[in-house]
């Protein structure tokens, strides 16, 4: 049985990486699931407390990264705080369209909160787009947090070793 939950520990790893690099889906969740189901089986002898809440800090800042990272991409270049809000609003409603809303969710969101503080669509367009390239980098961050999560995992793992 032990070994059925420790290969299920490391499918969900395993799927949590490769979900990472797809916004909206729960990478960074699955990840960290799968690192607790293995402490677990093996009864947190090679990750203890220290070493799972150290994994969860990097994962939780992973997830904020990710879901600030459109707002920080239009506020960047000198956004209006209704393109601002606007993108952060559209990262979270765009979740509720699968992978296209959560691709345009920012920039649509970074446009039309711009277009509301009365600026042009060329302006307003250049917002959104740094609100997209925002997503792009937050996605980024959120992979290079997961495969620090994996690393801490191996490194708590060797660190603790059985001589």
């Amino acid at each position: 049985m032990d070994l059925l939950l420790y290969v299920i520990g490391a499918a969900l790893i395993g799927v949590g990486l490769v979900s990472t690099i797809v916004p909206a889906l729960p990478g960074i969740p699955l990840i960290f699931g799968g690192i607790w189901l293995i402490a677990g089986v093996d009864r947190y002898h090679h990750l203890g407390l220290w070493w799972l809440l150290g994994i969860a800090v990097v994962g939780a800042i992973g997830l904020m990264v990710d879901l600030l990272a459109g707002a920080l991409g239009a506020k960047r270049v000198g956004a209006s705080k209704q393109a601002v809000w606007g993108a952060l609003m559209g990262a979270v409603i765009g979740m509720l369209f699968g992978l296209p809303g959560v691709l345009l969710g920012p920039f649509v969101g970074a446009v039309l909160g711009e277009l509301a503080a009365g600026h042009s669509i060329l302006r307003s367009t250049h917002v959104g787009v740094s609100a997209w390239l925002g997503l792009i980098c937050g996605t980024i961050m959120k992979l290079v947090s997961s495969l620090i999560m994996v690393a801490l995992f191996c490194a708590g793992w060797w660190w603790n070793r059985s001589s």
